[in-house]
């Protein structure tokens, strides 16, 4: 028995070192702000709302009571949509269609909690400032990101890494930590009553780690923040980048519009500064060493077609492509979502040695059925889409492994043989993954 167990070990030990030798190119597509349930409510084998076997709680308000009808914001009024609904998730596209864009809402770190409600989900409504526009969905079969999941792996039980908001979960996808301010600072805390509820909005906890919006020190960051005592300090911990380099792995991180704001032109794009994790750290300063990792999308486009392309990419697409609501149409992201996949896949060397991920930040303030995992003060937060696109891929199939943003980073650790990055520990993704 004991010689059984051992052929065992070997065979699944040859499995991993197989699979980690024939992939050369990770690449991560990160996009804006959409629950899982927002785009793939009604796809097949997945755990979404509309099916009889997963019930969840309906909305109520502060008091606990249940809501008879949904009140709608302001601007959804103002965009065509009812002044109430029915509380239950309503279709987006007989109102707005895909090309069309809706409005923001609230995503922030305590109001994400504070949504989620101990995992009942039942507080969207009260906290989103456009409030029953967080029930809404899109019917997306039509859409490339369908296509993709049809054809390779969907992950249903994937959440972004933090509660709330974009800059957070991006320091989260680089990083697996949050940044600490300290309270000795100009930039605006949370107040929070003895339940947690919000007395006062802020982008630092009470105690002084920064979980909302706040720009980097070094330029490029946005104009009106030319105070140096509202923009956050240079950070000097390592990032998943620092351990690709000191192992002479190669890697870059592409945005669309990066070029224009290097130029200074950034606020008249709308470039997300926020969105470029990097560009915090001390390392990425202008005209260091680090600096050379960060790129423009052109120069993705660029490198795979000349064979350059490196062994980790991170592509964040522009503002008008990254379906964020109120900027970008979910269109706009899903054909960008389709140009970066089959760029790739036209180029058959490449292609038959890339692992493409394709997820989001985080849930954009949208309804989401699932309850999160817990795991520390950070998160999980709400569930996201994740797919996997790859030779190496399940094909049509459904992963239902609990991930977080921070899987991304153990699968590149793995595959590298890298320290791990932060200190959550979480699924490296291989479920998803066939030799």
């Amino acid at each position: 028995m004991k010689h059984i167990v051992f052929l065992v070990l070997i065979a699944v030990g040859l499995y991993g070192d197989d699979l980690r030798f024939k992939i050369d190119h990770i690449i991560v597509v990160y996009l804006e702000n959409r629950s899982f349930d927002n785009l793939f409510r009604g796809y097949e084998g997945a755990d979404t709302s509309d099916k009889p076997a997963n019930p969840y709680a309906l909305q109520r308000d502060r008091n606990g009571s249940l809501f008879s009808t949904l009140p709608m914001g302001e601007k959804s009024v103002q965009g065509g949509f009812p002044d109430h609904m029915p509380n239950e998730p309503f279709l987006l596209d007989s109102t707005v269609s895909q090309k069309g864009m809706i409005p923001d809402l609230v995503h922030r770190f305590y109001q994400n909690q504070l949504q989620i409600n101990g995992g009942k989900n039942d507080r969207f409504v009260d906290i989103s400032d456009e409030k029953a526009l967080t029930m809404g969905y899109h019917d997306m079969r039509h859409s490339a990101m369908w296509r993709y999941a049809r054809e390779f792996t969907l992950c249903d039980r994937f959440f972004a890494a933090a509660f709330g908001g974009s800059f957070l979960n991006h320091q989260w996808l680089i990083a697996a930590r949050t940044p600490y301010v300290g309270i000795d600072t100009d930039i605006s805390r949370y107040d929070l009553d003895k339940n947690g509820e919000i007395l006062r909005d802020g982008i630092l906890t009470p105690d002084g780690y920064a979980v909302n919006t706040i720009q980097p020190f070094h330029p490029p960051y946005k104009a009106k923040y030319a105070d140096p005592a509202l923009r956050l300090q240079p950070l000097k911990y390592d990032t998943i980048g620092d351990r690709l380099s000191d192992k002479n792995v190669s890697w870059s991180w592409y945005s669309g519009g990066y070029e224009d704001a290097i130029a200074g032109r950034g606020d008249t794009i709308h470039y997300q500064y926020h969105h470029n994790p990097f560009l915090y750290y001390e390392r990425y300063a202008p005209r260091s060493e680090g600096r050379t990792h960060l790129k423009d999308e052109k120069d993705f486009f660029r490198e795979l077609e000349e064979g350059k392309l490196p062994n980790v990419v991170f592509f964040k697409p522009s503002a008008a492509d990254n379906q964020h609501p109120g900027y970008a149409s979910v269109k706009a992201a899903d054909e960008k979502l389709s140009q970066i996949v089959e760029a790739v896949r036209s180029k058959q060397d490449v292609w038959k040695k890339s692992l493409i991920i394709v997820t989001y930040d985080e849930n954009g303030g949208l309804w989401d059925h699932v309850a999160p995992p817990q795991k520390d003060q950070w998160g999980p937060g709400s569930r996201i889409p994740a797919l996997i696109i790859s030779p190496y891929a399940k094909k049509g199939f459904v992963d239902h492994t609990d991930y977080d943003t921070t899987s991304i980073l153990r699968l590149i650790e793995w595959k590298y043989g890298l320290e791990m990055v932060g200190e959550r520990e979480s699924h490296n993704l291989l479920n998803a993954l066939d030799d």
